[in-house]
């Protein structure tokens, strides 16, 4: 069933990929190929991470910083990234976490214009809440950048910087296809999906992508969704919750594969919900182990990937991601161009915001020591 020999090759081919940082050029000439399915491209201009510093940091500079919450692995990543790199090139930071309350990441970010920041970096908990903060910014002269999650409906919004959302979710679908060789093979083999929280702009752009690779084989009837649950609606998961989701899984579980019914594939768009859906499936399913997919390469699914109950999880070195945002910082306060590679793709109901997008890779059991351990992103006793 699984085409190992193209996986392998694929995978070694994004190792590669990862060490270019980056995908794209400076100064917003080129918009994102959002439509490629070419999981291992990356552009020729693609600066390595250690050379993103920023242009200019003047000693003094303030910098407020606003995490959603310390609850996910991944935040917690960046936002010591992001603190540790700023301060590295000299600037004041004023790092906040906001425990998943809007009102509290609110009153953060007003907080840190009323206390002098000269830039403000918002990984939103929910991409339309900020609106007041947002305004108040505008109106003392503050950039902001979108920080991996588009703030929405506002003109206040500077830049944006994330991974290349949609290739997330292509990159999550096109392992499917290849671990099934569904160009060739006859199935039908069934499928289901969870999606991540629907205030999460991101979210939507994952599970696009990964059903636009998938959506023909459904109607060729390749894959079949024995839930019926195929839109995004039907399969988001508030606040990305693991309990959540795994609470939904357990009622798909239930409901549709306590007859024996085999369950082939789990497409889920982050690790905290692909964990939810192994919690459920190791209570409640006795079949073959499907694929599950998952995103962020958090330590306990990382566990899991090596243990063969998760196949696949799509690496976002944010190591990366934080040099860029400290790159462009650096350029927004010496006035100088700020680098961008997306001028079209990311609008949020205001304006279309200038973007900066990092290439997106995928790990697992034959590559996750190149690209986590060789790369220094965690030691082999984090993952024992």
């Amino acid at each position: 069933m699984k085409k190992r020999v193209l996986s392998t090759l694929l995978s070694l081919a994004l190792v590669a990929t990862l060490f270019a940082g980056c995908g794209g050029s400076a100064g917003g000439d080129a918009a994102a190929d959002t439509g490629s399915t070419d999981t291992a491209a990356a552009t020729e201009e693609a600066a390595p991470a250690e050379e993103a510093a920023p242009a200019a940091a003047a000693t003094g500079q303030k910098v407020g910083v606003s995490m959603p919450t310390k609850d996910l692995q991944r935040w917690n990543q960046d936002g010591a990234n992001m603190e540790e790199q700023l301060k590295a090139a000299g600037y004041e930071v004023d790092l906040q976490f906001a425990a998943n309350d809007v009102q509290q990441q609110l009153s953060q970010v007003e907080n840190m214009i009323s206390g002098g920041c000269n830039v403000l970096v918002i990984a939103a908990i929910e991409g339309s809440s900020l609106g007041e903060a947002l305004d108040m910014a505008k109106e003392a002269g503050i950039p902001v950048i979108a920080y991996d999650r588009l703030l929405m409906d506002s003109d206040a919004v500077s830049y944006y910087a994330t991974f290349d959302n949609y290739k997330v979710g292509q990159v999550q679908a096109q392992y499917v296809i290849d671990q099934l060789d569904l160009d060739n093979a006859a199935g039908p083999f069934n499928i289901e999906f969870t999606a991540g929280d629907p205030g999460d702009n991101n979210a939507g752009f994952f599970f696009n992508g990964a059903m636009d690779l998938l959506k023909p084989y459904i109607d060729e009837g390749k894959l079949n969704v024995v839930s019926g649950q195929k839109t995004f609606e039907e399969v988001a998961t508030p606040t990305w919750g693991t309990d959540v989701a795994q609470k939904r899984a357990e009622n798909i579980l239930s409901s549709n594969y306590a007859d024996g019914t085999q369950l082939d594939v789990w497409l889920c768009s982050n690790d905290s919900t692909a964990l939810g859906v192994e919690n459920a499936l190791a209570a409640n399913y006795t079949g073959n182990y499907p694929i599950i997919t998952g995103q962020d390469c958090d330590i306990e699914n990382t566990k899991n990937m090596i243990a063969g109950k998760q196949s696949m999880s799509v690496f976002k070195d944010t190591r990366t991601l934080a040099a860029q945002v400290v790159k462009m910082v650096g350029q927004i306060l010496s006035g100088e161009t700020v680098d961008v590679n997306d001028t079209e793709t990311y609008n949020n109901n205001k304006i279309t915001v200038p973007s900066y997008l990092c290439e997106p890779v995928f790990a697992d059991a034959n590559n996750y020591k190149e690209l986590l351990i060789d790369s220094g992103y965690y030691t082999e006793a984090d993952l024992q």
